[in-house]
């Protein structure tokens, strides 16, 4: 994909899988920018899913310390029911959703509309709930004897002991906001709005077929669509091994 969006005129044969030094430009990346500001893009996708990772981590650290700390009347169902939403594809959610979000709240073209549907991960909700039920239960109690609220208990005691769920609920929410494409194509009509996936995805259904290099343009979009994901696959990628490693190994 990097050594396409390169190159000069395309080549789709093996041979264009290695870098030619007369074929090589980077004509393809201004083209792409000139048509959907690359930049903007990038900005639009980071507050999209920093807002998404926010809302995950909080709402999920909150449900999972209650559903494996707190006793209540219909912990099981609520757990029973998290489990559950795991299974209804998010695409039965989208007229509804989109009613409810555009149409009765006015959202569209916001990156509250945006985030709103994806606030809550019952994925994350999960980790944190089986992460916490780890930690011993002795140390809760020591807190509440000491007169430590639920909250400050959650803050000073339980996520401290928790970080490595914190990096896997990041890591694990990260990609799918930032590759999302059918709901913020659904809410943003105004260039301005749309993240880089939807910008790059109306390029190709509206510009490229008058573009002089359209196969090479859009593979420089997604070239710089798919870096911050590798950057942050590379920097963080010991926490990905040891998340695997941790989740195969019992006991």
């Amino acid at each position: 994909m990097f050594i396409g969006s390169l190159q000069t005129n395309p080549d789709t044969s093996m041979a264009g899988a290695f870098p030619q030094p007369g074929n090589i430009t980077l004509q393809n990346y201004s083209n792409i920018n000139s048509s959907i500001n690359l930049f903007r893009g990038l900005i639009n996708s980071g507050i999209f899913t920093g807002g998404v990772i926010l809302c995950t981590v909080v709402f999920g650290l909150l449900v999972g310390y209650a559903l494996a700390q707190l006793s209540f009347r219909g912990r099981g169902i609520v757990f029973g029911m998290m489990l559950l939403v795991q299974m209804i594809p998010f695409q039965l959610l989208l007229i509804p959703l989109y009613v409810l979000i555009v149409r009765d709240y006015g959202l569209g073209d916001t990156y509250l509309g945006m985030i709103l549907p994806f606030a809550i991960n019952s994925t994350a909700v999960f980790v944190f709930r089986q992460y916490f039920l780890q930690v011993p239960a002795s140390l809760f109690e020591a807190a509440r004897i000491d007169g430590a609220s639920e909250l400050r208990i959650l803050w000073q005691v339980a996520v401290p002991l928790v970080r490595p769920a914190l990096v896997t609920a990041i890591l694990l929410t990260f990609i799918g906001p930032w590759n999302e494409f059918l709901w913020p194509f659904l809410v943003t009509k105004e260039q301005s709005m749309q993240p880089l996936a939807v910008s790059l995805a109306n390029y190709i259904s509206n510009i490229a077929a008058t573009a002089s290099n359209p196969y090479g343009a859009i593979l420089a979009g997604a070239c710089v669509l798919a870096a911050p994901a590798i950057i942050l696959f590379i920097v963080f990628q010991r926490q990905f091994i040891s998340t695997n490693l941790g989740s195969s190994t019992k006991g």
